[in-house]
C-alpha cells in the first residue's frame, strides 16, 4: 500500500495512517486464516509482541516531518524489494533464542512498524527464516499476526496525537481487502510466484527511490 501511495503522490502525512488501517483490515483476515491452520506460532510471536505493540504505539503516536518520514520510508521498502527478490535460504532449525533477545527484536521491530506504517512483518519475516527458528509456513503466520498486532498499536498512537485518520481512509481500505483477496487468487492460481515476487519487488524499489529524489 505504501509503496503504490508512494508512487501515486499521497502526501506523506496521509500515508502511514492509511498503510495502518489497511494493515488492520487485511492482516485480520490474514491471522484468523493462518491461526484456524493452527500455524501461528504463538509461544514464539508473544515475548515479540509483548515489546512491539508499546513500541508500534510509540513510534505511531511520534509525527515525523515529511523530509524526515520519506527517505526512512524508501529505506524500508528498498529492503522490502530485497526481501522480496532474494531467494532466502532457510537454515536448519534450532531453538529460538531467550526471552531477552526477542524482547529487544520485537522493541526494534516495533518501533520501525509504528514509525513508518508498513506492519514490521518484512523484518520479521527473514530474521525467523535466516535465524532458523521456524519454517516458512509457520512464519507466514507469524509475520501477519505481528503485523496485526503492530499495525493496531500504531494506529492507536497515530490517533492519540493526530486525533484522526485522513479522509478517505476507509475507501482505501475497502478497496485493498478486495485488491488483498484477489491478489491472493491470481498468486495461487494463475501468476508463477517467482514472476510475482519479483514485479513487486522493482515496484518497491521505483517507489522508494520516487520518494527519495521528491522535494
Amino acid at each position: 500500500y505504501l509503496a503504490a501511495m508512494g508512487l501515486f503522490g499521497v502526501a506523506p502525512a496521509a500515508m502511514r495512517p492509511a498503510a495502518l488501517v489497511m494493515n488492520v483490515v487485511v492482516a485480520t483476515a490474514g491471522t484468523w486464516r493462518f491461526a484456524s491452520a493452527g500455524v501461528v506460532p504463538w509461544r514464539l510471536l508473544t515475548p515479540l509482541c509483548a515489546a512491539s505493540v508499546p513500541a508500534a504505539f510509540v513510534g505511531g503516536a511520534v509525527q515525523l516531518p515529511a523530509k524526515v518520514y520519506a527517505p526512512l520510508l524508501a529505506l524500508t521498502l528498498v529492503f522490502g524489494a530485497w526481501r522480496l527478490w532474494a531467494q532466502l535460504e532457510r537454515a536448519d532449525l534450532r531453538p529460538a533464542p531467550g526471552v531477552r533477545v526477542l524482547l529487544a527484536v520485537g522493541a526494534g521491530f516495533g518501533l520501525l512498524a509504528g514509525l513508518t506504517g508498513i506492519g514490521g512483518g518484512i523484518f520479521l519475516s527473514p530474521t525467523l527464516i535466516l535465524a532458523g527458528w521456524e519454517t516458512p509456513r509457520r512464519t507466514a503466520g507469524a509475520s501477519v499476526t505481528f503485523i496485526l498486532a503492530n499495525s493496531i498499536a500504531g494506529l492507536l498512537g497515530h490517533l492519540s496525537t493526530a486525533g484522526r485518520v485522513p479522509p478517505g481512509t476507509a475507501l482505501l481500505a475497502a478497496v485493498a481487502l478486495v485488491g488483498g483477496l484477489y491478489g491472493s487468487w491470481l498468486g495461487a492460481r494463475r501468476l508463477p510466484p517467482l514472476a510475482i515476487r519479483r514485479l513487486l519487488a522493482v515496484v518497491l524499489v521505483v517507489a522508494g527511490v520516487k520518494l527519495l529524489l521528491s522535494p
